[in-house]
């Protein structure tokens, strides 16, 4: 038996595709065959299981489980709930492997799947694998069954441990996605006054999209902070593993904005110790944390390759723009939105300084939010060398980590190659706006050069 998956559905860090166009029920028991055939080969014996809230979830998770169970591992299902979940059920369950059947912050007909192997990331060319192993029918026969596991008051508890925070007024914006269930049995735990929005799961996702870091999805959670008067409000992504805030007055805390905030209390618990970001943060993150005696370490985005970064330097925490937050001081080092609002409640409480007054500190720029925009796929890792071979050319100050990132006198911008779809990502900050007109000439003038121009704005 073999099987062919969709040529667009297995990414860098995740498979997903749109539901009986490029994913279906076929594809999910293929991903079971490979992937406990992996675990099977390594001597493991069970896999976690979870999915999100979407309508296509539990076909796909059945058809997942039989994969599994039809190469001999046995599954334990804890149906329903974030991806942080499904990462923390496999980091303290006697399992050798995990998976989220989840569409993240997709449009509501997609789907997908995120994997951990023995708890570390599983990506690139894991992914890869499974696709040459489905095309061969390289899977190891066998039989197994699977259990219910119900973990989900055990993981709030484990959010809740160890916290010394302050009450605060806070408004929670679970978007309908699979958080909202956490979310509220968080809120009686913690101290202070809580205010909830959509956390009753619903795939079709009725009142506004589960992505935070898009400013429109913001709008009603802006309005309940400013109703009653709270502190700051928080938001989740569909499956729960990227965080979205506002203050007081409605500001955006970015997600380098909130690491630099939550990067103190460690730094202090961790003197000396490196906290990571992408290369699309702030150089006034990189710059904070530098002054508070951490090592700043610029990295490549994406939250597998992050993780992996993390496990490499001991680094107690990371961040990207996009809203991921990793915790490994006192925590297991995945990206955990559910507990990041936690460590903010506590972060605000140990540094006796209100959310506003946080995020007003911090020093103005002036930048763009991450610009995203198509291009062929066949084009868009080749742009990113002509340009970085023409600024080497011009004596530009360029880090290449991840694309090219150009410091000049009136700030930085950056070009980079999306790795999971077929388009090229631009930021630029700068101290005022003239001077970010000009970095984006310099976007352009690059872009242009490559016969290319920044088109209409792509999603994510």
């Amino acid at each position: 038996m073999t099987h062919q998956f969709h040529p667009t559905t297995l990414r860098e860090y995740d498979i997903r595709g749109i539901i009986d166009e490029t994913l279906g029920e076929a594809d999910a028991y293929a991903i079971g065959r490979g992937f406990g055939t992996r675990v099977a080969r390594l001597g493991g014996r069970a896999v976690a299981v979870g999915y999100d809230g979407r309508l296509s979830s539990p076909m796909l998770e059945e058809a997942l489980v039989r994969g599994l169970n039809d190469s001999g591992i046995h599954a334990v299902r804890i149906g329903l709930g974030p991806t942080p979940m499904l990462y923390y059920a496999e980091a303290v369950l006697d399992v050798d492997g995990g998976i989220q059947i989840t569409g993240s912050h997709n449009p509501a007909n997609y789907n997908g799947f995120k994997m951990v192997l023995q708890k570390g990331p599983f990506f690139g060319k894991d992914i890869q694998s499974l696709g040459t192993m489905a095309a061969a029918g390289d899977w190891v026969e066998g039989s197994a069954g699977s259990e219910q596991v119900d973990i989900l008051d055990r993981y709030v508890a484990r959010l809740m441990e160890g916290f010394d925070g302050q009450a605060y007024k806070i408004g929670w914006d679970a978007g309908n996605g699979a958080a909202g269930p956490v979310i509220d049995r968080l809120v009686k735990l913690l101290p202070g006054e809580h205010h909830t929005l959509f956390t009753d799961v619903d795939g079709n996702f009725p009142n506004h999209h589960p992505d935070p870091t898009e400013e429109k999805n913001l709008v009603d959670l802006r309005a309940l902070v400013a109703e009653k008067g709270l502190d700051f409000g928080l938001a989740f992504d569909g499956d729960g593993d990227r965080i979205g805030a506002i203050d007081g007055e409605g500001r955006i805390i970015w997600g380098d904005q909130l690491l630099a905030i939550l990067a103190e209390p460690v730094l202090a618990a961790e003197p000396g110790a490196t906290i990571i970001a992408d290369v699309k943060a702030s150089q006034a993150l990189f710059d904070r944390v530098a002054e508070l005696g951490g090592k700043p370490l610029m990295w490549k985005t994406g939250h597998s390759l992050v993780k992996s970064k993390m496990k490499e330097t001991g680094s107690p925490l990371a961040g990207e723009m996009s809203g991921h937050i990793f915790f490994k001081h006192e925590y297991y080092g995945f990206d955990d939105a559910l507990y990041a609002a936690v460590r903010l409640i506590r972060a605000a409480g140990t540094l006796g300084r209100s959310v506003t007054q946080l995020r007003g500190a911090m020093p103005a720029m002036v930048n763009t939010p991450e610009l995203r925009f198509q291009v062929d796929e066949s084009r868009k890792f080749a742009v990113i060398e002509e340009v970085l071979r023409r600024l080497a050319e011009s004596g530009a100050t360029i880090d290449a980590t991840d694309g090219a990132r150009v410091t000049t006198p009136d700030g930085w911008w950056l070009l980079r190659a999306s790795n999971t779809q077929d388009v090229l990502v631009a930021r630029a900050e700068a101290r005022d706006a003239d001077a970010l007109d000009r970095l984006l000439a310099q976007v352009d003038e690059q872009l242009a050069l490559s016969g290319l121009e920044r088109g209409p704005a792509a999603g994510h």
